[in-house]
């Protein structure tokens, strides 16, 4: 288990969320971050943010959904 805590430490790992509109995709980013359910208003275009989840870090990207 150690060893693959190593691999994980030395990567930097991304996550692409993506969803429908209105899914609650930035609300998981940022419960993930602050590790509380905040309220947010729809993305424009999207957001990029580094987390740190039991001592993992990853960078998240939240792209905004779209009606079309």
């Amino acid at each position: 288990l150690s060893y693959f805590r190593g691999l994980l430490g030395a990567r930097e790992m991304r996550i692409l969320i993506l969803g429908l509109d209105g899914a609650g995709k930035t609300t998981i980013l940022y419960k993930l971050q602050v590790g509380e359910v905040v309220t947010t208003i729809p993305t424009i275009g999207f957001n990029v943010e580094q987390v740190t989840y039991k001592n993992l870090k990853f960078q998240v990207w939240d792209l905004g959904g779209q009606t079309s």
